[in-house]
């Protein structure tokens, strides 16, 4: 899906774009569109909100093949508003569990910090459902935002969160994994970190969950069991946030919401299975 080949049914010479199966498995989700008019199809529309992630471009340098600019900007940013893009992960995590996909035997969790280019300050406060400081702030890697990311032990994204750059991950390890809503009741065998989540608060929310901690304990901690056969498989978060990071729009944030900045990172459908991955 959405992959830089030119195969599956995308134009040659037009990466990013939705292949013929992949806008299939979204379609459904999709609003019921109007025919005639002005309006660009819903496909255009996405393939031009891909283009936009995957060059990190501004939006009004966007191909004139997309349509209008502004038209597919207020589109990205009503679907945004809407909840699509939640719906649409959500949609194929589901297809995935349902093919037996979904690694449920560890979960692993890693943060990462994300540069904020000049363009993403000066937002006002845009109501209850984004965060007052719009996940920006200031740490040792410059202005920014951190990123919260869990995936399963395949390395297939499942929950992602948007903070401020300064606080230390282990602040928000809860939130990204209580937005996990594969399956009613189901939870992973284990979660897998590293010694930056480390704190007995985690492990206990853990405990209470009968999840395994796999998190090696730092040196000024007694020394706890570790599933060392599971510990080394965590590098499958990493090499997430690598591919991740492919897309321009994600290594840096260009974007003033931060709902928008997840948005964004909802739209990396790409890499849901891992064999598209290029």
């Amino acid at each position: 899906m959405a992959r830089g080949s030119t195969s599956g049914g995308a134009p040659r010479g037009r990466r990013y774009e939705l292949s013929d199966e992949g806008f299939e498995r979204l379609a459904p989700l999709l609003p019921k569109q109007h025919r005639g008019g002005r309006w660009n199809d819903h496909r255009t529309t996405l393939n031009g909100i891909f283009w936009v992630l995957n060059s990190g471009a501004p939006w009004r340098d966007m191909p004139e093949r997309y349509g209008r600019w502004q038209s597919v900007y207020h589109r990205f940013r009503r679907w945004t508003r809407d909840g699509l893009f939640e719906r649409m992960l959500h949609h194929l995590h589901v297809q995935l569990d349902e093919d037996g996909r979904i690694d449920w035997s560890v979960f692993d969790v890693d943060g990462s910090n994300i540069r904020a280019h000049a363009a993403a300050a000066g937002a006002g406060k845009k109501g209850e459902i984004e965060p007052a400081d719009h996940a920006l702030g200031r740490s040792r890697g410059g202005f920014g935002t951190k990123l919260h990311l869990v995936t399963d032990g395949r390395g297939v994204p499942l929950g992602a969160l948007a903070t401020a750059g300064k606080p230390h991950e282990s602040k928000s390890f809860e939130t990204p994994l209580d937005t996990i809503r594969i399956r009613r009741r189901r939870r992973p065998n284990a979660v897998a970190g590293d010694k930056g989540y480390s704190y007995g608060r985690i492990r206990a929310w853990l405990r209470r969950r009968r999840i395994q901690a796999v998190i090696p304990t730092r040196s000024d901690q007694p020394t706890l069991p570790l599933d060392k056969d599971q510990y080394r498989r965590r590098n499958v978060v990493e090499r997430c946030i690598g591919w991740l990071k492919h897309c321009r729009r994600i290594a840096t944030r260009f974007e003033k919401l931060a709902r928008h900045f997840l948005a964004m990172i909802q739209r990396c459908l790409r890499i849901l299975d891992p064999s598209n991955r290029t």
